[in-house]
């Protein structure tokens, strides 16, 4: 249990790191599925082009939809964005700074399966095979428009008994494999120059407001994890209250066994004062209606003063005269004694 306890906490500290990874594995998982997919393409005049784009297109939105659901700050960021104002305003900069790191983050698996597609070249030559014009090649030159397009539709499946013979088969084949490479390369390449330009014109602008919308950004999600933490602490006391309650022939022997335990072992009561499930779905109501404003001071003034509170609320220099005042008193009655 301490292992898992302790996995659990790593990830919870490397929340980003984690996702990051998890992007990574979905990238890896889609070129996985696509090299080991069975390429088939119809060859209809009226279907390879629905076919080739579903391949290419179909299966990046499924990724990108798992990328979302797998990515925690998505969930973060719609509570942020549809909570009540309550005693918190909201920062509209926070939301959108966690809905571009989302759709960044779920966007990798999706252009990876693009790219991959596109310098394979099977998907493209199947969807864009009847749409080459017919007299840039030899072999569909004296051929009715209702022949070439069916040969055309023919080009991705070389083991046809029409395309067999053609010698043009090969040459249209090439011709959409170089398309299709060409533009996969150019979107890479694309791809490429913004990143380099987003990394390194970064400093030109505010860091200070890039700064900020970070840190509280981190914090929504740090809150809403400590909250969830701390709900499930509060569940558990009130199910150990509500299980005492129940089994009161065992109270006795519980309650022996409590006081025979080593002082400082024994369970803190984190209920503050709370007795039945209207006090508890009114406070988890009161927390997402209205929750309290960043002021960690409001907080510190209410707290009772304690032993601590009461020694280190004495001014410094108050402190200091004192002890000024008492060691001059100390010197006077010695030399009064001598």
């Amino acid at each position: 249990m301490d292992r898992f306890r302790m996995i659990f906490q790593y990830f919870q500290s490397n929340s980003e790191s984690v996702m990051n990874g998890i992007c990574g594995l979905l990238a890896l998982a889609s070129v996985k599925i696509y090299t080991s997919f069975d390429f088939n393409c119809p060859c209809l005049p009226k279907y390879n082009t629905a076919y080739g784009m579903g391949i290419m297109f179909v299966p990046p939105i499924a990724l990108f939809l798992c990328g979302l659901i797998v990515n925690r700050q998505s969930v973060v960021m719609l509570e942020e964005w549809k909570r009540p104002t309550g005693g918190r305003k909201k920062d509209l900069a926070i939301i959108r700074y966690m809905c571009s790191s989302i759709i960044q983050r779920a966007m990798v698996a999706p252009i990876v399966w693009i790219i991959v597609t596109l310098l394979d070249g099977k998907c493209f030559i199947c969807a864009f095979s009847g749409s080459i014009d017919p007299e840039k090649f030899a072999g569909f030159a004296n051929l009715t428009q209702m022949q070439t397009q069916l040969l055309l539709s023919k080009v991705p499946c070389k083991d046809d008994e029409l395309m067999r013979n053609n010698t043009s088969r090969k040459a249209v084949s090439r011709y959409l494999r170089c398309w299709s490479q060409a533009l996969g390369w150019s979107i890479l390449l694309l791809l490429i120059v913004v990143a380099f330009l987003a990394r390194w014109l970064r400093p030109c602008f505010d860091q200070a407001a890039f700064v900020q919308t970070r840190y509280w950004s981190n914090y929504i999600d740090m809150e809403q994890k400590i909250f969830e933490e701390t709900c499930c602490e509060h569940a558990r006391d009130f199910a150990n209250k509500c299980i005492l309650h129940f089994f009161e022939s065992m109270r006795k022997e519980i309650k022996l066994r409590r006081f025979n335990m080593p002082r400082g072992e024994e369970e803190e009561d984190h209920l503050r004062g709370i007795t039945d499930q209207e006090q508890v779905n009114k406070l988890l109501k009161s927390w997402y209606s209205g929750k309290p404003p960043l002021d960690v001071s409001q907080t510190t003034q209410s707290q009772p003063l304690g032993k601590e509170r009461a020694c280190t609320s004495v001014p410094w220099a108050d402190t200091v005269n004192n002890r000024w005042a008492a060691a001059q008193k100390a010197s006077v009655s010695r030399q009064t004694d001598v």
